[in-house]
């Protein structure tokens, strides 16, 4: 039974765009309600949405906060994944995330930003 409805969903998403283009629409607006904040999102052409941070005690340190306090599990993006000094947060909303919680999220971030002393954009 598992395996038939796994084997559904995947028939299902071969198929269809539908999830897809919901995911790249769901980027696309977090994307921009980071830049409106003024947080350093990151260009991309994914669904990968890049949070520059620049330092990988602070990405874990942001990491952790949003875990502890706002329970968003994002992971930290380190050395030798990425250079050293261009240390991220990495996220990636999918088709179910609503505008509402990518406000919360960008909220949480804005916060994060202020207590570690990040500086935001003007």
């Amino acid at each position: 039974m598992l395996v038939a409805g796994a084997l559904a969903s995947v028939k299902h998403l071969k198929a269809s765009s539908v999830e897809r283009d919901a995911q790249q629409a769901s980027a696309a607006m977090l994307k921009a309600m980071m830049r409106e904040a003024g947080l350093p999102v990151m260009d991309s052409t994914t669904h990968i949405v890049p949070l520059m941070v620049g330092d990988p005690v602070k990405a874990k340190r942001a990491s952790d906060l949003l875990l502890s306090e706002y329970g968003v599990y994002v992971q930290p993006i380190n050395y030798p994944t990425v250079p050293r000094g261009t240390e991220r947060l990495r996220f990636t909303p999918g088709p179910s995330h609503t505008p509402e919680m990518m406000r919360d999220l960008v909220q949480a971030l804005v916060q994060i930003w202020s207590r570690m002393e990040r500086r935001l954009a003007a």
